[in-house]
């Protein structure tokens, strides 16, 4: 059987990292986490947690990181599962052929409001742009253009709500055959894990599995209604094309 590669394409605080989780507990596929954050962080000028060991770890330059993606895996892999954040594309030349033909893509979304609930407990000098949902639109014409066709869009409260249901048909559309071992695994750290695990992920690590949406009505404060507000249209756009 010939690898898939699956490019996920998402925003931060997406249930992105528990995505992954689910797909690396499929005995036939391996994850790469968020590789192009080196890159992104080398190039940006963000000041995020962990900076300059993230970028040690992963280099500064995006030529390489496609090289790592486009690589051979062992024999017994099927799936090449790749989490991405779309803002870290910051060099949107690097989306082309390349980049999209070998590849299955497929983009995950939250609503604004309640992605920056999340982010700013992390990190509270939030942007729209940091959110990612304008760069995701931009990958998502891009893949749109090239299939001729839209690309499988998920929205986190499908997966957290329906988890079997939604995976499934994300499956389905991406062209490989569903596992149950999709819908629960161990808690703890993955080696797979990016090294910026410890300061992002303490939530996801004591997850077993997909928990029901529960929503946050905690007020947003002047500057962060205006980001998400910003955020809204992007994220209607590819709302309506999801499963």
């Amino acid at each position: 059987m010939s690898l898939t590669r699956i490019a996920m394409w998402s925003g931060p605080r997406n249930i992105s990292t528990a995505m992954m989780r689910a797909w690396e507990n499929r005995a036939d596929t391996v994850v790469i986490d968020e590789p192009f954050y080196g890159p992104f962080l080398a190039h940006s000028g963000e000041n995020h947690p962990m900076k300059e060991a993230v970028i040690k770890h992963q280099g500064r330059e995006y030529a390489p990181v496609l090289d790592t993606l486009l690589a051979s895996q062992a024999d017994a892999v099927d799936i090449f599962y790749q989490k991405h954040m779309a803002h870290h594309m910051l060099d949107m030349t690097f989306v082309n052929d390349y980049l999209i033909k070998p590849f299955r893509h497929a983009f995950l979304i939250r609503d604004p409001k309640d992605v920056v609930r999340s982010y700013v407990r992390k990190y509270p000098n939030i942007t729209a742009e940091a959110l990612g949902y304008g760069r995701q639109v931009k990958i998502f014409n891009k893949v749109q253009q090239y299939l001729n066709q839209n690309p499988p869009v998920i929205e986190s409260v499908d997966v957290l709500n329906r988890p079997k249901d939604t995976l499934e048909k994300l499956c389905i559309a991406l062209g490989v055959p569903f596992d149950d071992a999709m819908l629960s695994w161990p808690t703890g750290y993955r080696d797979s894990d990016g090294i910026w695990a410890s300061h992002w992920y303490n939530r996801v690590i004591e997850s077993t599995g997909f928990k029901p949406y529960r929503k946050k009505d905690t007020p947003l404060t002047k500057r962060e209604a205006e980001v998400a507000a910003a955020c809204q249209a992007d994220y209607e756009f590819l709302k309506e094309c999801k499963l």
